[in-house]
């Protein structure tokens, strides 16, 4: 799963003739999405290794995603702020 998110980032990086070193706000949304994914699965597997609940591990790992996901965009492009001034 992890690849054919990384697949597409780079997809999208090549069709949109986007580089990451331009700070755009589309760049900043699909790291914030690649990192989630490995985020994620590592939440899943330290919940279930302390659970021992798939269920339990879903569930954490699917409001994990979310909540990560819209806290590191803001924390990016607050930071890109920073850098600029």
């Amino acid at each position: 799963m992890f690849a054919i998110v990384i697949k597409v980032i780079f997809d999208l990086l090549k069709t949109s003739n986007l580089k990451p070193e331009t700070h755009s706000r589309k760049v900043s949304v699909l790291k914030a999405v690649s990192w989630r994914v490995i985020g994620t699965i590592d939440t899943m597997v330290i919940s279930y290794i302390l659970t021992g609940n798939i269920k339990v591990a879903l569930g954490i790992g699917s409001i994990e995603v979310v909540s990560k996901m819209v806290l590191y965009y803001f924390h990016e492009r607050a930071w890109l702020r920073i850098v600029k001034k």
